[in-house]
């Protein structure tokens, strides 16, 4: 496998610069290319749990009138978001995973997998599931799929101001 030398993408320095004019402290890892969670959770230090993992999950949602918008949904690492249970906290008549190709529209360019918990970067509203909270810190792929960032948990919800409901 060679070694992606593209640029970090430039949602990771809006991160840190976010972090950083807020005065929190936060922890910048470099890692090999990661999609999913268990494989994030292999390449970064043993003092992070696949639960302290935010997985970051844009969807569209259709509700019964026809109304179609997309938001990002947040989940532990450990955890899926029960379908079921979110399309009716949403009084949905659907939801599914935005492509890959919405989701590089949506983030200018950041690649399923590398997606931030930061959807109001993107325009989107952000929902929280409550699990997340029951850690001190989370880490999360930070714009890139090459780089993860840690901060408190409750650092994060006072930067994205999240919604925070029962989705898994």
């Amino acid at each position: 496998m060679t070694k992606d030398t593209s640029p970090i993408h430039k949602c990771v320095s809006e991160i840190k610069n976010l972090l950083e004019k807020n005065g929190m402290s936060y922890d910048y890892l470099e890692h090999e290319p990661v999609r999913t969670s268990e494989e994030a959770a292999r390449v970064r230090p043993d003092k992070y749990t696949l639960s302290q993992g935010a997985k970051a999950l844009i969807v569209r949602i259709r509700q019964y009138g026809g109304k179609k918008y997309f938001c990002m949904l947040v989940v532990p690492g450990d955890k899926r978001f029960d379908f079921a249970k979110t399309k009716e906290l949403f009084q949905a008549k659907d939801i599914r995973f935005a492509t890959e190709e919405e989701v590089a529209d949506i983030t200018e360019g950041v690649k399923v997998g590398g997606v931030p918990p930061f959807g109001n970067l993107f325009g989107l509203k952000v929902y929280t599931d409550k699990k997340v909270f029951d850690n001190n810190k989370v880490i999360f792929n930070a714009g890139d799929k090459r780089v993860s960032i840690a901060i408190d948990v409750a650092d994060y919800q006072k930067l994205v101001k999240s919604e925070i409901l029962d989705l898994t």
